[in-house]
């Protein structure tokens, strides 16, 4: 059980502050962790080759070349999008899960860990409206360089396109669908993540209440730090399936895959068991700091100052 967001039924929800500091939470949190966000994503599409060749052989090596051929700002390549669209995905994910832990809360004010759990999954399946199309154009932004510059080894060239271009060309092809390739990729890594992920950080972050006081805001950050880098690195497999699901642009000899089955199946026969933890270490770089700085901001409440419920 848990004491955290825990409120007698006679309590009032106020959902308008949620939404505004999730998205405050949301903004503040990526414009920190997107560069090894970047790195995260180049490091789960490159696929090793005919003679064991990779293009990054660590982390630090992504980071180096990424930083050496497109510069400062070429970390930043698809945090336009993310910024635009994360500010509604944190809100939805946040101010959800509180949503869902107030009304699955028991008459006697306690919330038994299956209820959090499923607030947490609900929490989660309630973001991917907004999460898929935000990674899918994310995705392709971050990894533009690594097919550009694998192509210019080989003497080919290849078009960059916008975020703009690149929603217009999916939205003409396929439809509105067309921004939701990977949804159910997608949707199985978030709702995992979540049911992992929300009871984690409440159990955690009770752990700081002295007398009665909320926690202070560094254990609430510690506690969003702990919970996502364990949530983060058990999801991982399903985020690297993801992540290629997602990929459009494709470098020379990397599959296209037609299901979530085939993209498992391919990658264990080629790859081994070992490139579902591909890029783990920067996922839970990108995780950790990113929900520990989510949590501590929407946990202050500046919306509740703001609009006057404190």
């Amino acid at each position: 059980m848990s004491k955290q967001g825990d409120k007698p039924k006679t309590a009032e929800f106020h959902l308008l502050p949620k939404i505004i500091n999730g998205s405050i939470a949301g903004i503040v949190g990526v414009s920190v962790v997107f560069p090894i966000d970047l790195v995260k994503t180049r490091l789960q599409n490159q696929t090793i080759g005919p003679n064991g060749e990779k293009q990054y052989s660590s982390m630090l090596d992504c980071f180096k070349k990424t930083y050496r051929a497109e510069g400062y700002f070429g970390m930043y390549r698809g945090s336009g999008v993310n910024i635009l669209l994360i500010t509604p995905e944190k809100a939805i994910k946040l101010a959800a899960n509180d949503l869902f832990r107030f009304y699955l809360t028991r008459p006697d004010g306690t919330l038994p860990i299956v209820n959090q759990m499923l607030a947490g999954g609900l929490a989660g399946a309630c973001q991917i409206v907004i999460t898929t199309p935000m990674e899918l154009l994310k995705i392709q932004m971050q990894d533009a360089g690594r097919v550009a510059a694998q192509a210019k080894a080989e003497g080919r060239k290849v078009e960059r396109l916008t975020a703009t271009a690149l929603t217009k060309r999916l939205l003409a092809e396929r439809g509105i669908f067309g921004l939701y390739r990977g949804v159910t990729a997608t949707a199985a890594r978030d709702v995992s993540f979540s049911v992992i992920y929300f009871p984690m950080f409440a159990i955690l972050n009770d752990m700081g209440i002295k007398n009665g006081q909320a926690p202070p805001f560094w254990w609430s950050f510690l506690a969003g730090c702990a919970a996502g880098s364990t949530a983060a690195i058990s999801v991982n497999p399903m985020d690297v399936v993801k992540t290629r699901m997602q990929t459009i642009s494709k470098g020379s000899g990397e599959k296209q895959y037609n299901s979530i089955m085939d993209c498992v199946m391919t990658t264990l026969k080629h790859e081994g068991i070992t490139a579902f933890f591909k890029g783990g270490a920067c996922r839970m770089m990108v995780i950790a700091p990113l929900f520990g700085i989510a949590q501590t901001i929407y946990y202050i409440g500046i919306a509740e100052y703001l609009l006057g419920y404190k």
